[in-house]
């Protein structure tokens, strides 16, 4: 059973305190983790691309895209705000814009919600009720569950997280069809079961600085064997999740051996954990893998209906 480290949010805290610098666009710009919403928009569109098998609505596309990225611009700002006390501890977030204080918490988090309705807003007046409702999950599972409770409480925060991160091309499909039809879930699911490799190969790289944090990720809590076990067992289960999206017919053969190969290589290189002498190696080399195959699997789902039609 493992041993929860818990350690106390600030978000009760004062959130006036500090004497922040004079903060840049730049800065308000790092709030909305750009690199996060590139990703999320361009998983996003591939589900808007295909619920419309490779017809594009210009107008719908570009509501569907401004409101998607403002809730997801939001949600990384007040997670900025509520991981505050953490970020300083980790090299990786001790620059962010809060945490170094360059930016007031209380700035921060009018600027989130500001953000994030206006993004519902959009979504819910261009686009459609039922994409702002996928958006309305999304966010309050990355800021409501993850980012104030489970992060800091259990090694199934990323588990649980990834719903978060696997909404974009629902968000996408919705805006074209109104409804949540068999190639959404599959994408959901693709999304899904993606996030807890992608994490927690960044927390092999990072455990030192998760452990001084107080943030409890599955190698800190429970080592590398079990680590290395869950990831496994994550990219054995995504890789014939994401074959399944051929049977709904918006992919063709194109995306079939693409997504086989790519696949193929993934639990490879999952495999490989169980036998190297260098967890860290590894675990950067898992990390960087998961980038490239999502990315080049959401840029198979673009090309591949070009190739249908």
């Amino acid at each position: 059973m493992e041993r929860p480290m818990i350690r106390e949010t600030m978000v009760g805290s004062d959130l006036s305190a500090g004497s922040a610098e004079k903060a840049t666009w730049r800065d308000y710009l790092t709030l909305t983790k750009p690199g996060i919403n590139a990703s999320n928009l361009m998983a996003a569109f591939a589900g808007f691309w295909l619920a419309g098998h490779g017809q594009l609505d210009l107008l719908l596309l570009l509501a569907t895209l401004l409101g998607t990225a403002l809730v997801i611009a939001g949600g990384c700002a007040l997670n900025n705000v509520i991981d505050r006390d953490i970020d300083p501890l980790m090299s990786r977030t001790q620059t962010r814009p809060v945490a170094s204080g360059r930016v007031r918490p209380m700035v921060a988090l009018w600027f989130g919600i500001g953000l994030t309705l206006t993004g519902f807003v959009v979504l819910a007046a261009l686009v459609n009720p039922l994409a702002a409702f996928l958006a309305m999950i999304g966010h309050f599972v990355y800021v409501g569950i993850y980012s104030l409770w489970l992060k800091r409480t259990t090694t199934l925060n990323t588990v649980v997280g990834g719903i978060s991160g696997a909404v974009p091309p629902m968000i996408g499909w919705a805006a074209v069809t109104g409804s949540i039809d068999p190639p959404a879930w599959i994408l959901f699911t693709f999304m899904f079961l993606w996030q807890p490799p992608h994490f927690l190969a960044l927390a092999i790289r990072r455990m030192e600085e998760y452990r001084a944090a107080g943030v409890p990720m599955l190698p800190v809590v429970r080592g590398f064997a079990e680590t290395k076990r869950q990831n496994f067992l994550y990219v054995a289960a995504m890789v014939p999740a994401s074959l399944l999206l051929v049977q709904t017919g918006v992919v063709g053969i194109l995306y079939l051996v693409v997504a086989t190969v790519l696949g193929l290589v993934y639990i490879g290189l999952s495999l490989e954990g169980f036998f190297t002498k260098d967890d860290h190696r590894w675990g950067e080399r898992m990390f960087f893998y998961s980038l490239v195959y999502l990315t080049a699997m959401l840029l198979v789902m673009i090309v591949d209906p070009l190739l249908m039609s």
